[in-house]
């Protein structure tokens, strides 16, 4: 079953998941971004075979060049393996000098139903929005475990008019 919930004003990834909050009946939920295109590979079903190995919230993850770094979430890597790590901290957009690695958010989560909380306690944050990764943030302080899972699959980013048309032509190859 799909429901739809609407931003009437786009105020951050953090109010958009807390206007699902009634829709979340389990301790965890699978959150796609719509400008996020993973092909080739099924990302979630990778994600949700790392659930429930780590038992903890999974981010899909992919290195990204570093000079791009400030357009990304990015993670804060600790006991890396081969296709996941834990995420130590997350940072929304740093600088360069800021960045405590080049391993990207890319729009795929499964987070804990904890997440709703956190966010009902963010103030704004940059760009005057409510940040998932602000809640995120908090939550891995209060001790919860996130993993970032290196996804297999093709990543085609949808966020800038040249990705968006880019992605379009790759997408129509593939029939």
């Amino acid at each position: 079953m799909i429901k739809f919930v609407y931003q009437n004003k786009p105020k951050g990834t953090g109010d958009a998941v807390l206007k699902c909050q009634k829709y979340i009946k389990n301790k965890y939920f699978l959150m796609l971004l719509p400008d996020d295109l993973i092909i080739r590979n099924n990302c979630s079903k990778e994600m949700i075979r790392l659930q429930k190995k780590t038992n903890g919230s999974i981010i899909a993850t992919k290195r990204v060049e570093r000079k791009t770094v400030s357009r990304w979430g990015i993670l804060s890597v600790k006991n890396k393996k081969k296709r996941y790590f834990q995420i130590e901290d997350v940072i929304e957009k740093p600088s360069i000098k800021k960045a405590p690695s080049n391993f990207a958010i890319i729009g795929r989560y499964i987070l804990t139903s904890k997440i709703f909380g956190e966010i009902k306690k963010l103030k704004p944050g940059q760009g005057g929005e409510i940040h998932i990764t602000d809640a995120i943030r908090s939550l891995i302080k209060k001790g919860n475990k996130f993993y970032g899972n290196i996804f297999m699959g093709k990543y085609l980013d949808c966020g800038t008019l040249s990705g968006y048309i880019n992605s379009g032509i790759q997408i129509s190859k593939r029939k």
